[in-house]
């Protein structure tokens, strides 16, 4: 006999139990006698049940799966509420093995099963409540998350064991249970490392699962400028100092300081001042590890499994990042996986030079295509020169073929709308030859000249179609400077000629008339600009091409010609910087144009808007 506590604290028997047996209580239900059903319904919603009550009733319905059928939706509802996972390992066992039986004999449930899986990939919110108010409502920070986790995977593998269409059913569910942009960081975080972990055992959905949490990232890249991010942080470092120097004036004990200090260096080091960048920078992080962890086996590249992943990335960048204007951060998951391997790089310029040149393709496609490859070749640090030469002769060679076909019809002259592709490629040739054209000299001056001589720039840039009218000046105005100085072109005089032709645009506002001058026509951008969020950008940078601020000695160079010719006053004008005070080149302030096109203007470790002055 148990004494009196040891009954109270021992689980209750089978046999002690209100209702009879499952089988009774749901054939008396058919029947329409519904007291023990509805007495069978209150002890399953007991939130005091026990694990031992929970055994028992799992292991009779797994022998009573036949009669749940779609009638007893709401009974079986009440089964899929069941706190199972907080239970101990024998309740989980169980709980897997109903759920199998149920899906096999009665798929009418398997959406409820699946919904409830899926609920369970965030973690739980905590509310604590003090006189009917809520006090705290945060993340669970339950150190067994990782395991209810992986229990979930479990139960869905379970699952789709029994049931092979889940992964048609389970898709849609997945996209309706995605938390909002607002939720916490934890619950982003959860969900999608939740979501990559299904595409491992349902391989079928990762393309589907990708495109979801790329659109997703995308919104957050979008909702968050470049210079949203830059003042954010600007604020952030001013408040930190403020807050630093206030501490250490009212707090002396050195422990404290010491504790505040590795706080704020913390703070300051790691997260990102913009919530939504914050949100984006977890996010990435975790898909930059996925795509490591997919193409990586035993720490060696894995050569199939990268060009799987490849096809999928592809076409997720086809789909989502291609038409997208001004995205900052998330188009460089592409660049990441190609950094693995240079054949990879090499099919996605490939890739891109083909949407550029097919005139099928919207005007707009090719355009940002031309930003894309312009900005890869001039940026990803793991392409050799022998590769960016041989996609400077295709893009060159079709620029010239372009100008046969273009500059002696009807439609030989300089306009946005007629000849978008043509200044793109234009535009993504110079930032190359910008970022590139040190390397494209080294080792060997003469062939390297020999060779950029033979890209006959001085054709393109003479053309009727006006290229360096529609570039960006700050491209412009460094692609003239340089080419200057190994005599490939003399840019200068076209360029004042465009300054002359420049006609402002007044536009009345509230605040007045306002006079306005158009400098980016193309309305083009910088894909591979400067990574800005903290975490992830140690996975960039490694592999990433910043921008080489120019010494005075780089600018003493880039003022003298590399071979003789010019007149001496020349050379005396451009020694001593004078840039003429009417007919010079047009300079731009970081904000004279939009904050998504400010690039490579403004954007740190890129080409600064220096106009190097010409002689008159």
């Amino acid at each position: 006999m148990l004494g009196g506590d040891e009954f109270i604290s021992s689980p209750p028997r089978k046999t002690v139990r209100f209702g009879g047996t499952l089988t009774d209580i749901l054939l008396k239900y058919e029947k329409g006698e519904t007291t023990d059903f509805e007495l069978l319904k209150h002890q399953l919603s007991d939130p005091d049940i026990k694990d031992a009550q929970i055994i028992n009733w799992l292991h009779e319905f797994r022998a009573s799966v036949a009669y749940l059928t779609k009638e007893l939706e709401q009974l079986v509802s009440i089964l899929l509420k069941l706190p199972w996972l907080r239970r101990s390992r024998e309740v989980v066992e169980e709980y897997l093995g109903f759920l199998g039986n149920l899906v096999s004999a009665q798929t009418v449930h398997l959406r409820p099963c699946l919904r409830m899986i899926v609920s369970q990939f965030v973690p739980p919110r905590i509310t604590i409540r003090e006189d009917d108010v809520d006090i705290s409502d945060s993340d669970d920070d339950d150190e067994n998350l990782s395991e209810n986790f992986n229990t979930c995977h479990r139960a869905l593998q379970t699952v789709a064991r029994y049931v092979p269409s889940t992964p048609q059913f389970l898709m849609p569910i997945l996209v309706e249970n995605f938390p909002f942009i607002n939720k916490s960081e934890r619950t982003l975080e959860c969900y999608v490392h939740n979501l990559l972990r299904v595409t491992v055992y349902l391989p079928t959905l990762r393309l589907q699962i990708l495109e979801l949490i790329i659109e997703k990232l995308l919104k957050l890249d979008v909702s968050t400028p470049q210079q949203d991010i830059e003042d954010a942080e600007e604020t952030a470092n001013n408040s930190d100092s403020e807050e630093k120097s206030t501490e250490e004036g009212l707090f002396d004990m050195e422990e404290d300081e010491e504790r505040k200090g590795n706080k704020v260096v913390s703070s300051s080091s790691e997260r990102m001042a913009h919530p939504l960048a914050e949100r984006l920078d977890i996010l990435m992080t975790i898909l930059f590890s996925y795509i490591k962890d997919v193409c990586h086996v035993d720490g060696k590249l894995d050569i199939s499994n990268t060009k799987d992943l490849y096809r999928d990335l592809v076409s997720v960048f086809d789909k989502l990042i291609l038409p997208t204007h001004a995205s900052c951060h998330v188009q460089y998951f592409m660049f990441y996986i190609c950094s693995f391997k240079l054949g990879l790089a090499e099919a996605f310029l490939d890739h891109l030079w083909k949407k550029l040149h097919d005139p099928n393709n919207p005007s707009v496609i090719r355009q940002t295509a031309g930003s894309y490859i312009g900005s890869f070749l001039a940026r990803a640090k793991f392409i050799p020169v022998v590769t960016v030469k041989a996609c400077l002769d295709l893009l060159v060679n079709w620029m010239h073929k372009y100008i046969d076909n273009q500059d002696t019809g009807a439609n030989a002259y300089c306009d946005v709308a007629l000849h978008g592709p043509f200044y793109s490629t234009c535009q993504a040739v110079f930032y190359t030859l910008i970022f590139r054209h040190k390397q494209l000299l080294d080792g060997n001056l003469r062939k390297g000249l020999s060779y950029l001589q033979s890209l006959n720039f001085e054709r393109i840039v003479m053309c009727q179609l006006n290229p360096l009218k529609i570039c960006i000046p700050s491209v412009v105005n460094l692609f003239a400077a340089i080419t200057r100085k190994y005599q490939l072109v003399f840019c200068y005089t076209i360029i004042e000629r465009n300054n002359r032709q420049f006609i402002p645009v007044v536009r009345s506002g509230t605040g007045g008339d306002l006079v306005q001058t158009c400098t980016n026509p193309l309305d083009s951008f910088f894909p591979f600009d400067p990574y800005m969020l903290k975490r992830s950008k140690k996975t960039i940078d490694p592999f990433y091409q910043f921008w080489e601020e120019l010494s005075a000695e780089d600018l003493e160079n880039l003022k003298k010609p590399i071979k003789k010719g010019t007149s001496e006053d020349e050379d005396d004008d451009f020694l001593k910087g004078e840039t003429p005070q009417n007919d010079g080149v047009v300079g731009i302030a970081p904000n004279s144009y939009e904050s998504s096109t400010r690039s490579p203007v403004s954007s740190i470790g890129s080409p600064p808007d220096c106009c190097v002055p010409y002689p008159q």
